[in-house]
């Protein structure tokens, strides 16, 4: 059986349990604290860049998530969450690595000053909230009138983009200016992946205590 290694606050790796669970591939789940967990010699052995996820199929260690997924499609073809037709295809990859390499980091910027993890003064906060907005404004249009990212049915896209874009309402930016992104975002949250993996509140409380009690140790240091 796959074991899926990973922390439920981790984007990261809440897209391959996603993905898993939408293709009902029997799995287990192992969650680790990162408070000292990903430096044990065990799992450095699996990730000596002691990050998660990792995924370990009889013996054979997967590690970032994109390769991951691409894996799991490769080996699982059904049901399909990759589109056959080129332009949908390059489209779903599109959106994988807008999420990825620039929406993800501006929603752990606007997490962590959200969560009083660290504060943006008010010009880097505008600055960050326009460049979201342009990021925001570019999904909205690759998604257009369709369903899902790939057309009529639920794609890779959907689930990278989807376990980072329903994040934004909660830290006080709205998509109701964005109805085709908002009407996506609510319809994936409908979907059973999304509540089951969706981390709960007593989650989040620890998460913040945990990179507060971080910071606090980095400028003591």
């Amino acid at each position: 059986m796959l074991k899926l290694y990973h922390y439920p606050m981790s984007p990261n790796s809440r897209r391959v349990w996603v993905a898993l669970l939408e293709k009902g591939i029997p799995f287990e789940l192992v969650s680790l604290k990162l408070d000292g967990d990903q430096f044990q010699p065990e799992f450095l052995a699996m990730n000596p860049c002691h990050q998660i996820p990792v995924l370990v199929d009889d013996g054979f260690c997967l590690v970032e998530s994109l390769a991951i997924l691409d894996y799991l499609e490769a080996k699982y073809p059904t049901p399909a969450l990759l589109p056959s037709d080129l332009k949908e295809l390059a489209i779903v990859r599109m959106v994988e690595m807008v999420t990825v390499n620039e929406v993800l980091t501006v929603m752990r910027q606007l997490f962590d000053h959200k969560m009083d993890i660290t504060e943006l003064c008010s010009h880097k906060l505008d600055r960050t909230t326009r460049k979201l907005g342009r990021l925001l404004d570019l999904l909205e249009g690759l998604l257009d009138d369709r369903p899902y990212f790939g057309g009529e049915q639920l794609t890779l896209a959907d689930v990278v983009a989807g376990t980072v874009v329903p994040w934004f309402p909660i830290l006080g930016f709205s998509l109701d200016g964005l109805p085709k992104l908002n009407a996506w975002s609510n319809r994936l949250m409908q979907r059973e992946a999304w509540q089951v993996t969706h981390p709960k509140p007593e989650v989040l409380e620890a998460h913040k205590l945990r990179m507060k009690a971080l910071v606090a140790q980095k400028q003591r240091n």
